[in-house]
């Protein structure tokens, strides 16, 4: 039984260690001890004396108490587990997808405008051939059509808070946390806590970094960076617009007690 208890220890320390050697957010690394634990409690179970055998009220109350007790273990150990929230991840990828969809519509609407130019530019050539052929024809060209326009665009927002609220649902959807602290939540092994990026980076340099990782490199960060931690992926699964507020309310955050890395510009 001790044997089988030491043993069960080394294996959950081999594991923990391995995992946060590389860099496992730290809840998947107390599951992998945990479940260390419970293999060797299940075979120290195993080769347990059997109980002796009772029957009557006895063996009723025992198996209420046994499932009592199993469910209250089972329940006590889901709680601690992140839960899974379909609704949750479901509303994540609509927000990504989004934006795409808007600019597969946009596509769309762009097409039919520029045909609509063409269209338009072939009946001024229809219509300046027409009066070159005989001054005394009306004028035939006509006034030239409005151009057409979309709505513009939306901006970033002036109002701090719609600014902040809007950049942090970015942030949570792109899970920027599980690479970067910020404010106390987060992880900070594979990313530099970003509270004081402001003080180092404008919008236009955090949109560089965020586009292109490479385009900068934060101090004591060399193995990270050369490894390529931060994925070149956002340009593909990001909407210019969001990139851009995202930038906008990380160069506000100038809290000098956090000791954010210096970025070096590299390209």
């Amino acid at each position: 039984m001790i044997k089988k208890i030491i043993g069960g220890l080394v294996v959950g320390g081999i594991l923990f260690g391995v995992t946060s050697a590389l860099d496992f957010p730290q809840i998947f690394q107390l599951m992998f001890v945990a479940y260390a634990v419970l293999g060797t409690l299940v075979f120290s179970i195993l080769d347990a004396p059997s109980v002796a055998p009772f029957s009557g009220l006895k063996a009723v109350i025992g198996l209420l108490a046994f499932y009592l007790v199993l469910s209250v273990a089972y329940i006590t150990g889901a709680s601690l587990w992140p839960q899974y929230d379909p609704e949750d991840e479901k509303g994540k990828i609509n927000r990504i997808l989004e934006p795409k969809r808007k600019l597969s519509e946009q596509g769309k609407t762009e097409e039919l405008l520029a045909r609509a130019k063409g269209l338009e530019e072939q009946a001024k050539s229809i219509a300046e051939r027409l009066k070159n052929l005989s001054k005394d024809l009306p004028d035939a060209s006509g006034g030239a059509a409005p151009a057409a326009g979309g709505a513009p665009a939306a901006g970033i927002p002036t109002d701090a808070k719609d600014l902040e609220a809007r950049a942090f649902a970015i942030w949570q959807d792109q899970e920027c946390y599980n690479c970067h602290k910020l404010r106390g939540e987060g992880g900070k092994k594979r990313g530099p806590e970003l509270d004081n990026i402001g003080s180092y980076m404008a919008a236009a340099d955090i949109t560089a970094k965020i586009l292109d990782p490479k385009s900068f490199m934060a101090e004591g960060f060399e193995k990270e960076y050369e490894k390529k931690k931060m994925p070149d992926k956002y340009k593909e699964v990001m909407d210019d617009k969001d990139v851009d507020i995202l930038a906008a309310w990380l160069s506000g955050l100038k809290n000098t007690s956090v000791p954010t890395p210096k970025p070096i510009k590299k390209k």
